[in-house]
């Protein structure tokens, strides 16, 4: 893992065509997956591992980074597999981390490498238990297949029906479905459709039914309410219709409206999306770009001839920039003016950021792209403004900050296969070096740019394994690390220790930064 400057620094200025992002890299892992995973789309967990689904469709792997927190040389573990007695393997569905640290999987649009299906079948993973439970679709929806979803600021998941224009709302802490309001959609579904959440808790969609148009969705957390209003259209279309004849399937037949690229909300209040087309020199893929501010949409760069984002992957870098996956394998870099080359991954890759600030890169290998600039952007950066004082290996904490969720999503898919990012990790790092990841879950909010005047929080689980020592921590979203501080994490007969003591081990490079507790926290730390 390559050290991470915090230092606020500008943008790196944009790229022209036909040059490559100096000094990016695109390196394979030392140790490839047991089973071809290729290019089914990784989830990062909370934990700093990442989840991967195989091509028997029901296995999964999980990737762990090594001792130092880098995932170059990460080792693989087999994990549960999906049970073979539900005859549920799915690929291209609706997926989502929650905030309770789970990952969920809905439908399908193939099942167990079968014919087009639209399963309404559903999963859910806990990595603690290491173990899965069947997920039952909302009531009345017999088809599911790949669909619209996304997790809101409240931490309940949205799914759009691909048949029709329902959206269904999940509570996961009960599994408990509620229909939401879909006024306004008027004559339109929801296929092929990505929702993109906005600092307002609204998600903006471009609609390919009715391209070049696009729509927002005001949410409003009640049965049947929830309303989209037009954002009007963008100049070039976004949206591709290959005239693809209709496609059987169990209910019936499916007319395919086409495809889109992704959008992905960057620093500030630009939303860059990219766009589709059939790769001829007369038919530019285009893009847009929507302020938020105004909700008024500019022209971006087009895509050069013959290469398009229709139904590939895209990640917001931590330095603020865009990386997209195109149809050709090539990736792109957005810094909010020039689409600049980079490298080429060979194929439409499945992207996800990690913890290191690196992407993994997830086509005919599972490699790592470094950009040329590694620089967070300053928007970025989360503040720790509250910890415990001491963490006893094996129990459960609190931190609290600002903007510890990150600024964007910073996942996108054209539109199913979702796995944004927008939630805290806690990393802790000794002062030889050793990095420990410790569990997050249940975090107050899932939205995006919470801002530097509300406060958010996350609960995380201190590794029971872990050494007692001085330890550098601090929490990462998208990439980015917060600002960090020092903190002691004492055996469970440790005697409490001097607070003025505990960066000796790091020296002037780990500033102390934390509220000291009064008296009375600290008995209820020893309690713990």
């Amino acid at each position: 893992m390559k050290a991470r400057c915090l230092a606020f620094v500008l943008l790196a200025a944009g790229i022209p065509f036909g040059r490559t992002a100096i000094g990016a890299t695109l390196e394979p892992l030392t140790h490839q997956p047991p089973a071809y995973v290729g290019p089914n789309q990784p989830f990062l967990l909370t934990d700093g591992s990442v989840l991967f689904q195989d091509d028997s469709f029901t296995g999964f792997w999980k990737l762990t980074p090594d001792a130092a927190g880098g995932y170059l040389d990460g080792t693989w573990t087999k994990v549960a597999s999906l049970p073979s007695a539900w005859n549920y393997g799915p690929y291209a569905y609706a997926s989502a981390v929650l905030a309770d640290g789970r990952v969920l999987i809905e439908g399908g649009e193939y099942n167990l490498g079968g014919p087009f299906s639209l399963t309404n079948q559903g999963a859910i993973y806990d990595p603690v238990a290491d173990s899965w439970t069947e997920a039952a679709p909302p009531p009345g929806w017999d088809y599911i297949g790949d669909a619209s979803s996304i997790v809101m600021p409240n931490g309940k998941f949205l799914l759009g029906n691909k048949l029709d224009q329902r959206i269904a709302e999940l509570d996961p802490a009960t599994m408990t479905w509620t229909a939401l309001g879909s006024a306004g959609a008027d004559e339109d579904f929801n296929a092929e459709e990505g929702w993109t959440l906005l600092p307002d808790g609204t998600f903006i969609t471009v609609d390919v039914f009715a391209a070049p148009m696009t729509k927002r969705y005001t949410y409003t957390d009640a049965e049947n309410a929830g309303s989209w209003t037009s954002l009007g259209a963008t100049q070039g279309s976004l949206a591709w219709d290959y005239n693809k004849p209709p496609i059987i399937f169990p209910g019936g037949s499916y007319v395919p409206p086409g495809e889109t690229g992704q959008c992905m909300l960057m620093p500030g209040t630009t939303v860059f999306c990219t766009g589709a087309s059939d790769d001829q020199p007369a038919h530019p893929a285009h893009t847009a770009i929507l302020d938020t501010t105004t909700m008024t949409w500019g022209t971006g760069p087009d895509f050069p001839p013959g290469d398009d984002a229709g139904d590939t992957s895209a990640v917001l870098l931590p330095n603020g920039n865009v990386l997209v996956s195109a149809t050709s394998g090539q990736l792109y870099e957005f810094d909010g003016g020039t689409l600049a080359p980079t490298l080429s991954a060979g194929t439409p890759a499945r992207l996800i950021v990690l913890p290191s600030g690196e992407v993994l890169v997830n086509g005919f290998d599972v490699e790592l792209y470094t950009p040329d600039d590694t620089n967070p952007h300053p928007l970025a950066i989360a503040q720790i403004i509250d910890l415990p004082f001491f963490l006893i290996p094996g129990n459960t904490y609190r931190v609290i900050g600002y903007q510890l969720n990150g600024i964007s999503q910073a996942q996108a898919f054209g539109d199913e296969i979702q796995a944004p990012t927008n939630y805290p990790l806690v990393r802790l790092t000794g002062s030889g070096g050793d990095v420990h990841y410790a569990r997050t879950h249940d975090h107050s909010s899932m939205g995006v740019q919470t801002g530097f005047s509300n406060t958010v929080w996350t609960w995380f689980d201190v590794p029971a394994d872990m050494q007692a020592g001085t330890y550098r921590i601090e929490t990462v979203a998208n990439g980015v690390p917060s600002n960090h501080t020092c903190i002691r994490v004492l055996s469970a007969d440790a005697i409490f220790a001097d607070p003025f003591e505990l960066c000796a081990p790091f020296g002037a490079a780990c500033a102390y930064r934390i509220r000291v507790p009064k008296r009375d926290d600290r008995r209820r730390e020893r309690r713990r």
